[in-house]
């Protein structure tokens, strides 16, 4: 499972990711870490990333690839696996069979998992294939069709959810009680601002499939 995020520790040093990890949980610069425990692969990663020509940035406490400023990829470390994410997957071939969905209820697959650091390696092509793919679909400004939600979400929530897809991707594959719980939760808010503090205080648990009040 991913680190619980903790309140103002994530890191805002990319290098500090390989170093000593997101920053997100008691783990932090442990050798029980996630991010440490897959240290050589995501450093893997990084290197392949790096060599399409995409930009390198922190967000979420996670190392993000971006183009002219626009998400294209983001890294992950789970106790299991590690992870490439791609944030419009919708739009992507998956010719390779390589995507799959984040959860059961997700709907589109969009995550490349990865169970040993020497995996990176052997599908370098077919990674920097996928890479290349998502850089033309950011390259072109295509955008994903709009997903109709289980549940009402406010108008602050719904520009929340398009500004951060691998996010809108997460909350889309919860269950409609969960979502309807975070409807709650964050809707309740008096403030659009009070609002998106919310969203960004609940994003690691609803990128872990959780609800609001589990842990």
């Amino acid at each position: 499972m991913a680190c619980a995020i903790l309140g103002g520790a994530m890191i805002s040093d990319v290098n500090d990711y390989f170093i000593k990890g997101c920053g997100r949980c008691e783990r932090f610069d442990t050798p029980d870490c996630n991010a440490l425990r897959w240290h050589a692969g995501l450093q893997e990663l990084r290197r392949i990333c790096l060599g399409t020509g995409l930009v390198e940035t922190v967000k979420w406490g996670q190392p993000s690839y971006t183009l002219n400023g626009k998400n294209v990829a983001i890294l992950g470390a789970f106790r299991r696996h590690f992870t490439l994410t791609f944030f419009k997957p919708s739009l992507m071939a998956n010719t390779q069979g390589l995507m799959t969905k984040r959860g059961e209820n997700s709907r589109t697959e969009g995550v490349i998992k990865f169970e040993d650091s020497a995996q990176v390696t052997q599908l370098e092509p077919a990674l920097i294939a996928y890479l290349h793919e998502a850089i033309e679909i950011e390259r072109k400004g295509l955008k994903p069709a709009k997903v109709q939600a289980a549940v009402e979400l406010t108008a602050t929530m719904i520009d929340v959810l398009d500004e951060d897809p691998a996010l809108a991707e997460a909350f889309h594959a919860l269950t409609p009680g969960r979502q309807r719980g975070y409807c709650i939760v964050v809707g309740s808010a008096k403030t659009a601002q009070t609002e998106r503090n919310r969203m960004a205080k609940y994003r690691a648990k609803i990128i872990a499939g959780k609800g609001p009040n589990e842990y």
